[in-house]
């Protein structure tokens, strides 16, 4: 189940991976990334675990002020750590770009573990982990749960991807080195909790709107969210091929010029 609810996140990734008109990124790298988002998922889980209960008393205001506060901020930290701690020192991180492939990849670990730990957990609230050992029907008894998930996880590949993308920039422009990547944590952080804190309502508008049953109008809502900050980070992406095509492989020595 968690190996399908990866599917679209994993596909996403392969994009931005095949995007870099760079040289190829070594697995060794790309693998590390990936294990440490996992391990660094831990740590925000535990975070938001522990936080999330001084903001229930808040009322309405306490979940988006939670998403923001908390959620956005600590979740996009740890993906970019992922990619900061290891990858980044690298001398084959060569290239802005470079940081926007390891960002995705950090994205998908992150999504990888969330899903499993997600799809777990509401398996076993509802009673049907039993039907796990049962095969094909473990499938059936998930099939809702895997789908919510699935779409989902393009998000956590569009956001880290995002800041991975000004981790890389700020990489070759270190006179502004902390500003770039602030913004670019910020930006993440920003476009994720506010996906958090409008899934819901969104979702059930299109629903009312549009007739179709919940999980429907969660698919559309969620397409409609990612495809504007999708584009947003593929627009950078082609932008950067572009110049990179044009000047043999010069790197943007002006972090304005592409941020």
């Amino acid at each position: 189940l968690t190996l399908l609810s990866v599917v679209p996140a994993a596909g996403l990734t392969i994009y931005v991976y095949r995007s870099d008109v760079t040289d190829a990124e070594p697995l060794s790298l790309l693998v590390t990334t990936f294990l440490l988002s996992i391990l660094f998922a831990t740590f925000a889980a535990v975070f938001n675990s522990t936080a999330e209960r001084f903001f229930e008393p808040l009322g309405v205001l306490g979940m988006p002020l939670f998403f923001f506060l908390i959620v956005g901020p600590g979740e996009e930290t740890v993906k970019l750590l992922a990619v900061r701690l290891y990858a980044y020192t690298d001398r084959r991180f060569d290239a802005v770009i470079d940081g926007a492939v390891y960002g995705a990849v950090a994205g998908l670990g992150f999504a990888t573990i969330e899903n499993s730990l997600y799809i777990l957990r509401q398996l076993s609230e509802s009673g049907e982990l039993a039907e796990l050992t049962i095969g094909l029907s473990a499938v059936a008894a998930g099939g809702d749960i895997t789908a919510v998930r699935a779409l989902a996880g393009p998000g956590h590949v569009i956001y880290s991807s995002i800041a991975g993308y000004y981790l890389g920039l700020a990489k070759f422009n270190p006179a502004n080195r902390g500003p770039i990547v602030v913004k670019g944590l910020l930006l993440a952080a920003a476009i994720h909790a506010t996906y958090n804190s409008t899934v819901s309502i969104g979702s059930y508008v299109v629903t009312s709107i549009t007739g179709l049953p919940g999980l429907g109008g969660f698919l559309v809502y969620v397409i409609i969210f990612d495809s504007i900050f999708g584009l947003f980070l593929l627009r950078k992406l082609w932008r950067y091929r572009r110049h990179y095509l044009e000047t043999n492989g010069t790197e943007p020595a002006d972090p304005t010029a592409d941020s």
